[in-house]
Order: structure tokens, then sequence, then C-alpha cells
């Protein structure tokens, strides 16, 4: 039978330590909210400031919710260490042993968000770029960055997601980075040909193509083949008008040596037969 005078006792030694308790839980719950509040504040201000720096809009998500997230995570086991709940040692031990649990069990899913961070960070290629991954023969526009994967988009409009990690662990070609590109094409014409003539016909495509840059403009004879004379030309174009130039230059070649009677050989292979004397 329970008496009243047991009540009373449990009142006095654990309902004053129920009611700091409470009372502890309460105001953690306050500066909870309070942190909160002005963690979004402060994440808002930053998001705007890094978009006044032009930041990449995957970087700026990242760093945001990195941030915003590390920050209320840090607020509770402050709470949870506080109020009493759970050791130090026992949040230190849990967070090895989790450590090591989620490493191997995510191994490659950790090298690609490291390698999402390196690509973020070091920028080796951004969003609108076309590059070259000879390693995976993949090659396309890059469409977005993600932490694990990088989508590229194909010229025949086929989507390609590739792990982060393969991207920094191979060589990749970034063919947009730059402003401009040296257009350069060769083209053999016979032994026979009149090679200043030729060689003028290819600078006369240059100055008529509005592409083509007026500095830095090459033409010469690059080599003497088996069946033909290699010549070519380079130039300087915008980086957005060099395939379009290069097909065009290629048919506008052809046409022109036609026209004048210059010769674009096939390979060929002259055969002497000397005949025994007896």
């Amino acid at each position: 039978m329970i008496r009243w005078e047991d009540v009373e006792a449990w009142i006095r030694n654990t309902g004053a330590a129920v009611f700091d308790f409470l009372v502890k839980m309460a105001v953690c719950i306050l500066v909870f909210l309070v942190i909160r509040r002005v963690t979004r504040r402060l994440c808002r201000w930053l998001r705007k400031k890094m978009d006044q720096f032009h930041v990449e809009a995957s970087l700026n998500s990242f760093v945001i919710s990195i941030l915003y997230y590390g920050v209320l995570i840090l607020t509770v086991v402050t709470m949870i260490v506080q109020l009493g709940i759970v050791s130090e040692a026992s949040i230190a031990a849990a967070i090895a042993s989790a450590g090591v649990a989620i490493s191997l069990a995510l191994k490659g899913g950790l090298s690609n968000f490291a390698g999402g961070i390196l690509i973020l960070f070091l920028k080796p290629f951004k969003a609108g770029d076309y590059i070259l991954v000879p390693e995976e023969n993949v090659e396309g526009t890059v469409r977005k960055i993600e932490m694990y994967y990088t989508t590229i988009t194909t010229v025949d409009n086929q989507v390609v997601k590739i792990p982060n990690s393969l991207l920094t662990d191979n060589t990749i070609t970034n063919v947009t980075s730059m402003d401009k590109r040296k257009l350069e094409i060769k083209v053999g014409v016979s032994y026979d040909t009149d090679l200043k003539k030729a060689k003028e016909i290819l600078r006369q495509l240059l100055e008529e193509d509005p592409r083509a840059e007026e500095q830095d403009r090459q033409v010469f004879v690059d080599s003497l083949g088996d069946s033909s004379i290699v010549i070519g030309f380079r130039a300087w174009v915008r980086t957005e008008d060099y395939w379009a130039a290069k097909w065009d230059m290629n048919e506008k070649i052809k046409e022109r040596f036609d026209r004048e009677g210059i010769e674009i050989p096939y390979n060929q292979l002259d055969v002497r037969i000397r005949e025994k004397t007896q």
C-alpha cells in the first residue's frame, strides 16, 4: 500500500530534479529555435554575398547546406550533453564507430563526394563547358555538377552521368575554357602542284573568311609524304566558331582546288619492274 509519506519523500527527492530537467529542456528548445533563426538569416546573407561575387550555384548551395545543417547538428549534440542524457565520451565513441562503418560502406560514394568538392573549388570546368574524357570515351557539354555525379549532354543529346572520382582521377580536356582556338587544316597535294599557287589559294580563303583573325595567320608546307605534299594553314578563331569554320574551310578548299586544277591525290605506290638480264 502506497503511503502519503512515501509520495512526499519521492516528490522531495525526485520532483525537484524532474522540474529542473524540464526547465533546462525548455531553455534548450528556446535556444535551438533562436539559433536556427539566426543561422537561416546568416545563410541568406551569405548566399547574397556569394551571388554578388558570382560564385557558382552548385558551390553556393553546397556551402550553405553544410553551414546550416552543421550548426544545427552541433547545437543538438551540445544540448544533449548539457542535459546529461548522454555523456561526451559516449557521443565521441558513437561518432567514431559510425564514421568507420559509414566510410567502409560508402567507400566509392565518399570518393565521389570528395571529387565533387574538388571540382567545385578547383573549377577544372563549369556548367556550360565542353569537355573530353578520353579514359571514359565520353565528350559533351557539362549541364550540372552534383556532389556525386557530373551530368554531361553529348552532341547527339544523350545524357551521361559520370562519377566525380573518375573526373578527378583522369585527364580532362576543357575545349571551351578559352575564348579562342587555333584552327589548323592540312591537305595533301600532288608533287606536280605549284606550291606557291596552292599556298596563295589557302591565304585567299583565310582573308575571305571573317571568322579567321588576322593575327598569327600561317600558311605552310607541313611535310613531304609518300604520295603527296602536305600543306596547310593555322589561324585563330572564336571558340564558338571553331567547328563551323573548320567544316566550311574543308569544303571551300576542295572546291577551289578543283576549279584551279590542283590535285588532291589518293594514296598510291609506284612499282617499277626490272627485267633480269641474262
